[in-house]
């Protein structure tokens, strides 16, 4: 049988230790990685350069190769309470769709820190380029990293140019251009993609290129490596 307490003075001392615990959790996250955002707080990247947007990615992208997570310690309740009307992002990152390559585990991040778009084979639509602009224009992020991976399924398919089901092909004229640089190996293909989808960021939207002249964002590629964890800027 359940037990209750004895006295209404017992509720209260447990419904202290039980706040100030939760407290202790929160406080641990937010040494932990560079502070959540609280009511009233400034926005969480007001306080980062474009430099220190990208340097707390790889930062973050450390502590999860060395299996050191500090982002677990975060409570998610209060994290989903702040971010219910708006978010904050600090930086915004160009993925693969793969599911190995789960960004935010990868860069140590949780919830409302990482703008994130996926898509197969990290490559640069104009659908992209408007959500990325968002991300810049409106939510103000930092850093932005386009994000490739070893073994990347849609770099080797363009790379063998076999003939596909449905419209997969459609992303081969987008990888071309990685695999004429790639001298038939995938791994240079994989890594002049990520470059090549970065630069064509900084030279075809006037909203990333003007933020970066202003010095208001950080624009960088890098390869993710499926075995170690880690994350090369190239």
């Amino acid at each position: 049988m359940a037990k209750y307490p004895s006295s209404s003075s017992e509720v209260d001392r447990r419904k202290f230790l039980h706040g100030a615990l939760s407290g202790a959790v929160v406080g641990l996250g937010a040494r932990a990685t560079f502070g959540l955002p609280s009511a009233g707080s400034r926005p969480l990247q007001s306080n980062l350069s474009p430099d220190a947007a990208l340097q707390e990615l790889i930062a973050g992208n450390k502590r999860f190769a060395a299996n050191q997570l500090t982002s677990i310690a975060h409570d998610l309740v209060i994290l989903k309470e702040h971010t219910v009307e708006k978010q904050e992002p600090f930086a915004a990152v160009l993925s693969c769709a793969d599911s190995r390559v789960p960004v935010e585990l990868v860069f140590d991040q949780t919830i409302g820190h990482i703008f994130v778009t996926r898509v197969a084979g990290n490559i640069v639509t104009p659908e992209i380029i408007g959500s990325l602009e968002y991300g810049v224009a409106v939510l103000g992020i930092k850093a932005l990293l386009i994000l490739g991976h070893t073994s990347c399924g849609a770099v080797k398919a363009a790379m063998k140019a076999d003939s596909v089901p449905g419209q997969i092909s459609v992303l081969y004229k987008h990888l071309q251009p990685a695999v004429e640089r790639s001298n038939g190996k995938v791994d240079q293909a994989i890594e002049a993609n990520a470059r090549i989808q970065a630069e064509l960021l900084r030279s075809s939207s006037t909203v990333i290129r003007d933020a970066i002249k202003a010095d208001k964002l950080k624009v960088a590629a890098g390869v993710y490596d499926l075995s170690t964890g880690v994350v090369t800027l190239s």
